[in-house]
């Protein structure tokens, strides 16, 4: 059993591209699903879709290439459950100069640091994707 499942799912998304599957199917929560819905709007995956497989739900996130090579260079997990970061709005910072996105978890929802620094919320950093 794993202790942090946003660390496992990126790390599952990761080998993934580095095999050049097509889709990766990660174990489903609503976090995940959250995490997910940001990456498509940002166009760093394809598509990804909720699916039930008996009692479990599963995401089969659709990965993205550009002329066979990944999309996603780098995904980096921040946060984890040892030692938790939260950032201000104040504290939000560009990721590769505005090429890549942070994701926080905000009383707003799950959104990238754009949109945080234009909500005006902070919250924690999950993740970075560059």
């Amino acid at each position: 059993m794993t202790t942090d499942v946003i660390a496992d799912m990126l790390t599952r998304i990761r080998n993934a591209l580095r095999a050049r599957q097509p889709k990766v199917d990660v174990p489903a929560s609503r976090l995940k699903t959250e995490i997910a819905r940001v990456l498509k709007e940002e166009g760093y995956i394809l598509n990804y879709k909720v699916a039930e497989e008996g009692a479990r739900k599963t995401i089969k996130i659709y990965l993205k290439y550009h002329n066979g090579r990944p999309v996603i260079s780098e995904l980096k997990r921040i946060s984890r459950p040892g030692c938790r970061i939260y950032v201000g709005r104040d504290q939000i910072k560009p990721v590769l100069g505005g090429m890549g996105i942070s994701i926080l978890s905000t009383p707003k929802g799950v959104m990238t640091g754009r949109q945080a620094r234009r909500a005006g919320v902070g919250g924690e950093l999950l993740c970075v994707v560059e």
